[in-house]
């Protein structure tokens, strides 16, 4: 008989293919020893099921109301209950990796009476219905929502598996190879509120800064909120560092999941995370998958500090992380037309004629470079992002969705710009206004934006590509004039081909 649903926990043995990479995460966190919600799985074996019928899977149903009971027994409350309520999220989680691009949401359960409950056990009225119209807001417009919260369980986990089949999702997976058949698992959690009070939050981070490799956290916090205000980039976060000073407490469990996490995976690493009361709660894990130059300092450093061999470090770089390792910058910043400053969110430059909606950057793009410039990005401007040679918001931070899906394709990127509105087919910032098609500059490492095109310098080798290079000389047993990338070929050729 088939089990559509499996336990979340450190016995779990199932595959990324069967329960998703995001679940085998959670696996690991379990294994680690980390906080992490209670939860279970819906595998992605039902999801492929759903797409084919039209209908959840037969026993799908029956397995859901199991779970949720031992989900209950496992947090001491009441899913939909008048006392000590359980709500949950419902997230998706392919084998693949495809940031916001499938449907999320979030405090699941909170029905009417569930609502009434949750703000008579907090003495916090405000809260709970902003809970409620949270997860309200998680279903398309056009759904009624039950005020029953098992069978709010039951559309969600079709809402999500829906979601697989959006064009924003499709055009994801055709600009990444990922096959169409894979089908996405669906996370249930119990929830944890990052928006309870003023000790409460969540965030994301990256062991390392994975714009440049620096052992350094990087990520950004948002105090009072949940997470889908920091992905949606509608915020402004605050750098992580900031966590330190407010709440030390979860700032040294972070430092020390991040530890754990790297030496685990032997990788940089990125979690999202949210804290509820001064407490910290872990939500996903993976590597960093760093790119460029950040892939080679981090190769090299983690091989400096024996996590990894020399020769796994040739081995994970790869030849086209070469092609972007000497990052372009706006040479002299000070002699070019600055028209405004923000964060800098994937390195590099682009130069193109600004484009202020998705369907405009698609349109203009068949003639040449285009900038998408936008308040922020959704999964619905994924046609737009895949059509631009560059990126620029007036909101989000570096986990915003513009600086992670930018990060994926290699595109540079300039986020939370506070003073840039755009209007219509125009935008305007530090007092100026610049009309659709004006060309620009962006600069995904400083966070400049200029107008025309000012003179781009590129970087030198630093002493990490130079290493890395020495090390890939002594594998292949050459010191030839080759270029950079065929020293690599050759080192990866011998180290495969003993």
């Amino acid at each position: 008989m088939v089990r559509w649903v499996r336990p979340l926990s450190a016995q779990s043995e199932e595959s990324a293919r069967e329960v998703g990479a995001k679940a085998r995460g959670l696996v690991v966190l379990h294994r680690l020893g980390l906080p992490v919600p209670a939860g279970f799985v819906v595998t992605t074996e039902a999801c492929r099921a759903y797409l084919r019928e039209g209908r959840l899977p037969d026993g799908l149903a029956g397995e859901l109301a199991q779970a949720m009971t031992g989900l209950e027994a496992a947090t001491g409350r009441r899913f939909g209950g008048a006392r000590a309520p359980l709500a949950v999220s419902v997230r998706s989680g392919a084998s693949v990796s495809m940031p916001g691009m499938m449907t999320t949401i979030l405090n699941l359960g909170l029905t009417t009476e569930a609502t009434a409950g949750l703000a008579a056990e907090t003495g916090d009225a405000r809260f709970a219905e902003d809970s409620r119209q949270r997860f309200l807001s998680g279903f398309a417009a056009a759904r009624a929502v039950p005020d029953d919260a098992a069978r709010q369980l039951e559309l969600a986990v079709e809402t999500v598996f829906s979601s697989w089949e959006t064009s924003r999702a499709r055009t994801y997976r055709e600009l990444h190879d990922i096959p169409h058949d894979l089908g996405t698992a669906v996370i249930v959690q119990a929830m944890v509120y990052g928006n309870r009070d003023d000790r409460s939050g969540t965030g994301v981070a990256f062991s390392r800064d994975p714009n440049t490799g620096e052992n350094a956290l990087f990520g950004d916090v948002l105090f009072g909120h949940q997470g889908e205000d920091v992905v949606s980039g509608r915020s402004l976060t605050r750098p992580l560092r900031e966590l330190a000073d407010r709440e030390p407490a979860v700032w040294a469990a972070l430092v020390e999941a991040l530890r754990r996490v790297e030496g685990h995976y032997r990788d940089a690493c990125y979690v999202e995370f949210t804290f509820q009361a001064g407490e910290l709660w872990l939500l996903q894990v993976r590597p960093g998958r760093f790119v460029g130059g950040a892939a080679v300092r981090l190769a090299t450093e983690l091989a400096d500090a024996r996590l990894i061999t020399r020769r796994e470090a040739l081995l994970r770089v790869s030849p086209q992380h070469l092609q972007h390792v000497r990052t372009p910058r706006i040479a002299a910043p000070g002699q070019a037309d600055i028209l405004a400053r923000g964060v800098g969110a994937c390195p590099g430059v682009a130069v193109g004629k600004v484009a202020t909606t998705t369907d405009a950057a698609v349109r203009m793009a068949a003639d040449g470079p285009v900038i998408l410039v936008r308040p922020e990005t959704s999964p619905n401007d994924m046609r737009g992002l895949a059509a631009a040679a560059g990126i620029v918001t007036a909101r989000g931070g570096p986990a915003s969705h513009a600086a992670v899906v930018a990060r994926a394709m290699g595109k540079p990127a300039v986020v939370g710009i506070a003073d840039l509105v755009v209007d219509g087919s125009s935008l305007s910032a530090g007092g100026r206004t610049v009309g659709e098609g004006a060309l620009v500059t962006i600069d995904g490492t400083s966070g400049e934006v200029a107008i025309g095109s000012p003179r781009i310098a590129t970087d030198t080798a630093d002493a990490h590509l130079r290493r890395l290079l020495a090390w890939a000389d002594e594998a292949s047993g050459e010191r030839s004039e080759h270029d950079e990338a065929r020293r690599l070929i050759a080192a990866h050729t011998a180290l495969r081909d003993p």
